[in-house]
């Protein structure tokens, strides 16, 4: 559709701004209250998922919360990888999913991951970052 009086808008929406994206998918607010109420702060480490891999799952009884803090736990997930694996990126596929591409082009559905973990608690967060790391 060319509307005139638009110019070329649409021809310069480019590419998205990365950082901006990553910015707010680091978010995970529900996570990082779970946390707090634990007694711990989320501080994109390595070591922050081996903490969240300890939490007693008190949210599996909510079957409200328990959609989105799988959610939040697979988008926490993707960015401790992102901040901490070298070439990881967050890519947002043609379907709205947000996951992690690795260097090697290697893509990882971060979330469906994060669903798993908040329903049952396998696999832990910690040694699913482990396999990325090394790959």
């Amino acid at each position: 559709m060319n509307i005139p009086f638009l110019g070329h808008r649409r021809k310069k929406l480019g590419v998205p701004d990365a950082e901006g994206i990553a910015e707010l998918l680091a978010e995970c607010e529900l996570l990082r209250s779970q946390a707090s109420r634990a007694g711990f702060r989320l501080d994109d480490s390595a070591a922050s998922l081996e903490a969240l891999d300890q939490l007693v799952p008190r949210w599996r009884d909510d079957e409200e919360i328990l959609p989105w803090l799988g959610n939040d736990a697979g988008l926490y997930l993707g960015t401790v990888i992102v901040r901490t694996v070298p070439g990881a990126v967050w890519e947002i596929r043609s379907d709205g999913q947000p996951v992690v591409r690795l260097g090697s082009g290697r893509e990882f559905d971060v979330v469906a991951f994060g669903h798993e973990w908040a329903g049952s608690g396998v696999p832990e967060l910690s040694q699913l970052y482990a396999e990325v790391a090394e790959a």
